[in-house]
């Protein structure tokens, strides 16, 4: 059956709308994992700081008890050296103890109990100390074979087993969590991926299949209509315009949805690469290692705290890009324009957002951009705008000269008709005389194809420029430079135009 032009648009809005869901759903997707691998990691780290307190607050206590049993036996004060450090430490870590549970309401009798036993302790060791230095030897000995310090000991050792137990069984909770993220991470990246490629597939399939019957249909009406000079003209240059359309629409549809899905999949494999080091780091935690500098855990921290978010901003802004893609596709297919949005403008302020914009390139090639932009505002579409000046600052960066720095001069004035002229012009390689009428064909490029490019850009801002109710003119020059000179109304009216 054939395909009519109303079951083309339909089945490519349709298949397109498959596609932006299956984008959304990933999007989405990444960033509630994202947000639940953040908030799982530092439970983990909280975990992982309350057994190190609770760790060194139990080895405080066992240092301060040999220094006392060394100094009862001995007499010799030199057990005595390690134990004031010992009590400061045990007492900061008692305090941060104290921070770290107080949020859990159900711990407050047992950090108090706990208090309680750390300062009996530490006053009972106190009291011998005291007892033995004031050579009262026979009381010392009685107060220790009381056993309350041994008591106090035997109870803070419960305590001290139950925090690094319940914090145990938080860091294998987090384990567990961070695994089944990265699970279904993988899960909705491969389902939408395939539901992306099932639809540029489907999409790829129904452009060329209208392209071939429209092939078959253009000759066809030259076969019946072969007297109508006239009528074959008139539909020959109609169904020529339909192809050039389908065919900038399937090359869209094929390659450039196709580059932020690649995006997507390689950063979602960067986010997978950081919940591995945050797995690392908990291995090592369980172990009781707590070295500040130890560079697995220097690595983890760096992997959720910078490279994870780093991915997650890549993802988003392929999916930006994909969004729009998506949208001038549909535009497209109605065979329509976007709607355009007048609004006052500043141009020196748009022309300085395009410049930014490329400065990163422009540094790279050693150049500079000169503004002569005095002139009152205007009322224009802004995006047109961005998307002619954007393009046409690329295009001068993309085709400088090796053998100087490069330099652009935007200038711009206010013609008597009331219309806005805009230059562009660069000291670029330039462009040969019998080149200069193909510039602005579509997939035609210029000059030596030594840089990345398919023909699109300057034939898309002809486009632009004429939904504008604007035009373009190049002049150029090999080895001096290149101008375009853009000129279009300094009040944009679409009274007239309906919206796409």
């Amino acid at each position: 059956m054939a395909i009519t032009n109303r079951f083309f648009v339909q089945s490519t809005i349709a298949l397109l709308f498959v596609g932006f869901l299956a984008l959304i759903g990933i999007v989405g997707t990444t960033f509630w994992l994202a947000e639940r691998a953040q908030i799982y990691f530092a439970q983990v780290i909280e975990a992982r700081d309350t057994r190190g307190a609770a760790v060194e607050l139990r080895n405080a206590m066992q240092t301060a008890e040999s220094s006392q049993r060394g100094f009862l036996f001995t007499g010799n004060e030199i057990y005595l050296a390690p134990y004031d450090a010992a009590k400061m430490l045990a007492q900061r870590q008692l305090d941060a103890l104290n921070r770290m549970l107080a949020p859990y309401g159900g711990t407050n009798v047992a950090i108090q109990r706990l208090t309680t036993i750390i300062t009996d302790k530490f006053t009972e060791i106190d009291q011998t100390i005291a007892l033995k230095r004031e050579r009262r030897d026979a009381e010392a000995l009685a107060l220790v074979r009381t056993n309350r310090g041994k008591a106090l000991t035997d109870e803070a050792n419960v305590f001290f087993s139950g925090i690094i137990r319940a914090a145990d069984d938080r860091l294998t909770v987090g384990v567990g969590e961070q695994q089944a993220n990265a699970a279904w991470l993988r899960l909705f990246s491969s389902v939408g991926g395939i539901i992306i490629v099932a639809v540029v597939g489907g999409a790829a399939y129904t452009v060329l299949r209208y392209t071939r019957e429209l092939g078959e249909a253009r000759d066809e009406v030259s076969m019946l209509n072969s007297g109508l000079e006239e009528r074959v003209r008139d539909r020959t240059a109609d169904v020529a315009r339909a192809n050039q359309e389908i065919q900038r629409f399937a090359y869209i549809v094929t390659h450039d949805l196709r580059a932020p899905l690649v995006n997507i999949m390689g950063f979602t494999r960067e986010l997978e690469g950081g919940i591995e080091s945050v797995r690392t780091l908990i291995d090592r935690s369980e172990g009781g290692g707590n070295d500040p500098i130890d560079p697995v855990l220097q690595q983890a921290r760096i992997a959720a705290t910078e490279d994870m978010p780093e991915a997650i901003g890549f993802i988003r802004s392929s999916t930006k890009k994909m969004d729009k893609l998506i949208n001038a596709i549909l535009t497209l297919s109605r065979e329509g324009q976007r709607t355009l949005r007048p609004e006052r403008l500043d141009l020196k302020t748009v022309v300085l957002a395009s410049a930014t914009a490329v400065q990163h390139q422009l540094s790279q090639a050693d150049g500079e951009i000169n503004l002569h932009l005095d002139i009152p505002p205007i009322v224009n579409d802004r995006l047109s705008l961005e998307q002619i000046i954007g393009n046409l600052l690329d295009n001068a960066i993309k085709y400088r000269s090796k053998d100087r720095p490069l330099r652009i001069d935007v200038r711009a004035d206010i013609s008597p008709d009331d219309r806005v002229s805009i230059e562009i012009a660069d000291n670029g390689r330039g462009i040969s005389s019998g080149d200069i009428e193909r510039v602005f064909e579509l997939f035609r490029r210029a000059g030596a194809q030594d840089t990345p490019g398919e023909g699109i850009g300057l034939a898309y801002v002809q486009t632009v420029l004429r939904n504008l109710g604007g035009e373009i003119a190049v002049t150029s020059a090999l080895d001096v430079g290149t101008t375009f000179r853009v000129v279009l109304p300094r009040t944009l009216d679409v009274s007239g135009s309906s919206p796409a």
